[in-house]
């Protein structure tokens, strides 16, 4: 059967701007650093609100003026004009839809009920008698609607064309002033306009789904687009090829190239294939380490890796147990001096490495406390660090796991006294408190910032489900599953067709 559009127009705002795509898929996956999988199930649960989209649409559009002329014997010439055409009395029945490989989505809504109301100015004359009038008209219809969209790779994103778009009307009716019973001189020429009525109608109706195609493409792509970037740092998402449908799922393949300072980071050997993802959640989503090192990259030279701690919550960190002996000038430090910080930073560029441990993290740490005098640190200290991150994501939050695989003291020292640290206890102490004190203080941070990105972007118009985190060998999986409650897409429709 015939299915529904608004799976693939939520898909639609998936993908991102691209320079070009390629004919031959198998090819382009070599040049994607990120991969969205929609599968069907999750299709059945977006097609279960496609009769609001629907009605949407039928409530948005806007019918022209329509005029016409038509020779009717005896009576001459009938000219006619419908104007102030307005929709209200709106059901609709149900929607069936049909994931088609190879070729697009099919849609079917049946038994759609509305009248129409507006008004009529008709005349007719000829050598005998003319005749002019201004009445009310309603239209009963019932209508089945079809649309066939073909995915295509177009204006520099994934294009839905829509143009296959028909409403086959098995009720149209045209009454004046509410005679349903009209004589025969008005069925004369109310019969002959009806077919102009048809024609604007389906016009406007599938006007109007290809706009909101657009504003739902638009919404989510510029949200995703939103969300990997920021300031002088931006993400490509663009498709590398068309997307890719089967019976199972829709699959789009997208660039995930950084952007920073005029350069363009380039992934031309990715491991992904198909046979990396199931389909036995909703949604999916593929993100390899060519996606995340140059994306890391940028942030440390546009110094984003930076963390100051002062004060109060310095010295409830420092009160963390410890095993090692705290030196003297800690003790100090916390206890006498008004307005600690510490002040960290990431001072080689941190590079990521993905395995089924973890997504393991290798980058060099500096820090410097202040005790007082912020011209000169009373601790300097310089850490190389390896660590296993694991994400997990629920109630809309994200959680991050950090396990040390290693920390090594680079170098140590009190820069007031220009002397070396070498104290194996105080390295002890050093190397401890990065890794009890700093590394769930910078996991913790990370949490919220990425929680407030999702919030800030919108996750929240979709209930996420059971989503899991998946590491292997080069690439993450995100994979889910979602709930579309009925007010949020009410709430979502009404502020983008404003």
């Amino acid at each position: 059967m015939p299915g529904d559009i608004f799976p693939w127009l939520l898909l639609l705002s998936l993908f991102g701007t691209t320079h070009g795509c390629l004919q031959d898929t198998a090819t382009a996956y070599k040049f994607t650093g990120t991969v969205c999988r929609l599968t069907h199930p999750a299709a059945v649960v977006l097609n279960e609100k496609t009769t609001k989209v629907i009605e949407a649409a039928f409530q948005h559009a806007r019918y022209p003026t329509m005029q016409g002329e038509r020779s009717a014997g005896f009576f001459g010439k009938v000219s006619y004009g419908l104007e102030n055409l307005e929709i209200f009395n709106l059901s609709i029945g149900r929607s069936e839809f049909e994931l088609r490989p190879g070729e697009g989505i099919g849609l079917e809504i049946n038994n759609v009920s509305a009248v129409f109301s507006g008004t009529l100015q008709y005349g007719y004359g000829n050598w005998l008698v003319n005749v002019g009038q201004k009445l009310d008209f309603e239209v009963e219809t019932q209508i089945d609607l079809g649309i066939n969209p073909k995915l295509y790779c177009g204006n520099s994103k994934v294009a839905a064309d829509t143009s296959d778009c028909y409403l086959t009307f098995h009720k149209f009716r045209l009454y004046l002033q509410g005679d349903k019973e009209p004589n025969w001189l008005k069925k004369a020429f109310t019969d002959f306009i009806t077919f102009t009525v048809k024609l604007v109608v389906k016009g406007q109706i599938c006007k109007e789904i290809n706009k909101m195609a657009d504003i739902l493409a638009d919404f989510v792509q510029d949200t995703a687009a939103d969300f990997v970037s920021d300031g002088g740092i931006s993400v490509d998402i663009g498709i590398t090829t068309a997307p890719v449908i089967t019976a199972n799922y829709i699959e789009s393949y997208h660039k995930g190239v950084t952007n920073y300072l005029n350069q363009t980071s380039v992934i031309n050997n990715s491991v992904f294939h198909p046979n990396l993802l199931t389909e036995n959640r909703m949604l999916y989503f593929w993100v390899s380490d060519e996606f995340f090192n140059p994306l890391v990259a940028a942030a440390h030279q546009d110094g984003r890796f930076q963390l100051n701690i002062s004060s109060e919550e310095l010295q409830m960190l420092f009160k963390t147990n410890l095993s090692s002996i705290k030196p003297e000038y800690i003790e100090k430090c916390m206890l006498e001096s008004a307005s600690p910080e510490l002040r960290m930073w990431s001072s080689s560029v941190p590079a990521l490495n993905t395995s089924t441990v973890g997504t393991s993290v290798r980058a060099q740490a500096t820090g410097e406390l202040y005790c007082g005098n912020q011209d000169k640190p009373t601790l300097f200290f310089q850490t190389n660090i390896t660590v296993d991150v694991t994400a997990s994501y629920a109630d809309k939050k994200l959680f991050l796991q950090g396990k040390p695989r290693e920390i090594f003291v680079v170098r140590a020292e009190l820069p007031q006294q220009n002397q070396p640290i070498y104290e194996k206890a105080q390295i002890e102490f050093i190397r401890e408190a990065v890794e009890k004190i700093g590394i769930p203080k910078v996991t913790s941070v990370l949490e919220v910032e990425v929680t407030r990105l999702l919030d800030k972007q919108g996750t929240n118009l979709f209930d996420i489900i059971n989503p899991e985190v998946l590491h292997q060998e080069g690439y993450v999986v995100i994979q889910m599953d979602f709930g579309f409650p009925h007010h949020l897409l009410v709430d979502f429709l009404k502020r983008t067709l404003q």
